[in-house]
């Protein structure tokens, strides 16, 4: 099992970094100022947050970020309405009576409506991106249940290699064994052949003398 560095990033760090570059991106900001506020939250540097980013973690979100920059686009285009809808609101309360201040009431009410309905599309869309952060967390979980299954399966797999190798062990110095009985027992063969052959190559005469047998 490899060693986990030190400075490895967690799930933790990387939805951190998404959640602070969505954001970024929503409110019309750069990536730049997102990557330098997590690296002052995890104790990193810019650049590392950075390639952090753009390596690994933005593939996971493209979804997100594809909603988050059309948020960007519709609050930008909301701004830019509300400006228009206030300048003309100034200009006709300097050139009408109450009557005319009236209308503006009208056009500051349309405002709101406009604000509301944003804040309900927020709304949604923070629904959808809490949706995909626990989808995610959900697979997060999967996979480190299945790592702790894998590593079981791996403990028990050396511990049976370990085993095998124990009888694989005890199995060899009784053949050693063995063989040694055969090798003793076949000199012995060999001896006691020896020995017969001598026996049967003399004879004893009557006289107790041993003579030879041609």
């Amino acid at each position: 099992m490899s060693a986990v560095r030190q400075d490895a990033w967690s799930p933790e760090d990387d939805l951190m970094l998404a959640e602070v570059t969505l954001r970024h991106i929503r409110e019309g900001s750069t990536q730049l100022l997102a990557f330098e506020e997590v690296g002052e939250r995890i104790g990193r540097t810019a650049a590392a947050c950075g390639f952090r980013w753009n390596s690994c973690v933005r593939k996971k979100y493209e979804a997100a970020i594809q909603i988050a920059k059309a948020q960007r686009q519709k609050r930008s285009s909301r701004k830019h309405a509300m400006s228009e809808e206030a300048r003309t609101a100034s200009v006709a309360t300097a050139d009408v009576d109450s009557g005319t201040r009236y209308e503006s009431g009208a056009e500051e009410a349309i405002s709101f409506d406009g604000i509301i309905r944003f804040l309900r599309q927020w709304k949604g869309t923070q629904t959808e991106l809490n949706r995909q952060i626990r989808q995610l967390e959900k697979e997060l979980r999967e996979k480190d249940e299945e790592l702790a299954r894998l590593r079981e399966e791996n403990e028990r797999l050396s511990s049976e290699v370990n085993h095998v190798q124990t009888d694989y062990r005890t199995v060899n110095d009784d053949y050693k064994a063995l063989i040694q009985i055969m090798d003793r027992a076949r000199k012995m063969a060999f001896l006691v052949e020896d020995e017969e052959e001598l026996k049967s190559r003399f004879k004893m005469d009557a006289n107790g003398n041993l003579e030879r047998i041609e």
